[in-house]
């Protein structure tokens, strides 16, 4: 989205096969934007103005595209709808509604949920906003949307969520102010056009280093691993739990650290009770890794306890009660909390049936699961991979023995 509203040419490297990232395309180029696309390169031709599309946006299953994108079409002068999948369509979208018709945009939705309809504004309203919930995303709508407006765009947070859109608004020559816990821009602003290696996803890495962990006499290298601060407490967590996680080679690409992740196999034990809690600090820069941190908490002495999580009931699938549902199938001990779930450990799983409920982050999990276990394991639903992820079992199977 970046390099499509940048001046002149960029090309993005190592840009993902994910179906949420050829989603993000496919909108952009029914909004006029030229893109070449060859293996893993992208060469995008960026705009000042998108074109008003022909049809509605689809955003597939991507909450990040839908919820971003709609912060870009709130400063534009024209109409355009955003729809989604099933599992999209289900989820909420009022906490980017209410500021970005502050803005000046206006936005029909079924009940806060997509389809969005949104006639944008051309000179949007320059906002002071507090997040109600920690969100990187709605942040992102909200400095998106700013770069149209006259004057200075606010974005104030309780808790610090991602900071991939500040970092890249830097990198690409829009200056953001980045002072804690609120994070500003002086609009109107435009990007500079540039080339940019992608460093690999921290999150689609995790599985890996969690698998590696939780195996004695394992030896894992990843290299180009995203490193961002708010991206890697998983690390961290990780090594308060006794694993064995190195970082080396650390550089910096467009304002983002990436490095090399080395893991060797086996969990020590010891870890206090703090460091088996995973509460508010910590949730927004752990959202997507917590059901894989629930299947490592049942091999950590004394179990862990997750809290301040209800936001996983909102995502592709309820993930509380899907990571609950499959762990007590393996055997686990455990007991869901509205907000969160308190796992027993260690434990010693069992092969079982298990389910993915149509959510990628779930059946990545549960793969990881299934090598810990005594038994085979089946997985219902395995393709739904493919959303951030299409080369997860093949490299699994590479890695393993």
């Amino acid at each position: 989205m970046i390099c499509a509203l940048a001046s002149g040419v960029s090309e993005i490297a190592n840009f993902s096969s994910a179906l949420d990232c050829a989603s993000t395309l496919n909108c952009l180029q029914q909004l006029g934007i030229s893109i070449e696309q060859s293996a893993d390169k992208v060469i995008i031709e960026g705009r000042n103005e998108f074109t008003e599309p022909t049809a509605a946006l689809d955003c597939g299953n991507s909450g990040s595209t839908m919820r971003i994108l709609a912060g870009v079409l709130a400063s534009t002068g024209f109409n355009t709808e955003l729809i989604g999948d099933e599992s999209l369509s289900s989820r909420p979208m009022q906490r980017i509604i209410q500021p970005l018709e502050l803005m000046g945009a206006r936005i029909k939705s079924v009940s806060g949920k997509p389809p969005l309809r949104i006639t944008g504004s051309d000179h949007p309203t320059p906002i002071s906003y507090k997040l109600p919930v920690a969100s990187a995303q709605v942040k992102s709508a909200v400095l998106f949307c700013g770069l149209k407006a006259n004057g200075r765009t606010e974005v104030i947070e309780t808790v610090k969520s991602r900071d991939h859109t500040e970092r890249l608004f830097n990198g690409f020559g829009v200056a953001v102010n980045d002072a804690g816990l609120s994070v500003q821009l002086d609009g109107p602003a435009r990007f500079r056009g540039g080339n940019i290696i992608v460093p690999g996803d921290i999150s689609s890495a995790a599985y890996f280093i969690a698998g590696a962990a939780l195996l004695p006499g394992s030896e894992l290298i990843i290299n180009g691993v995203g490193l961002n601060p708010t991206r890697s407490s998983f690390l961290t967590v990780l090594n308060s739990w006794g694993a064995n996680i190195k970082i080396s080679d650390v550089h910096s690409e467009r304002n983002e650290t990436v490095g090399t992740v080395t893991v060797l196999g086996g969990i020590s034990t010891g870890a206090s009770q703090a460091d088996r809690t995973i509460d508010k600090d910590l949730i927004p820069s752990l959202i997507d890794e917590l059901p894989l941190l629930a299947v490592v908490g049942t091999q950590v002495s004394g179990g862990i306890e997750i809290r301040d999580a209800a936001e996983l009931r909102h995502k592709e699938s309820d993930r509380l009660s899907a990571t609950a549902r499959n762990l007590i199938a393996m055997g686990a001990e455990l007991e869901e909390k509205d907000d969160g779930l308190i796992i027993g450990g260690p434990a010693k799983l069992k092969g079982a049936r298990l389910d993915s409920f149509g959510d990628h982050r779930i059946a990545m999990s549960f793969a990881i699961a299934g090598l810990l276990a005594d038994g085979p394991s089946e997985l219902d639903g395995p393709e739904c991979v493919e959303i951030s992820f299409p080369e997860f079992f093949s490299i699994l199977q590479r890695v393993t023995k």
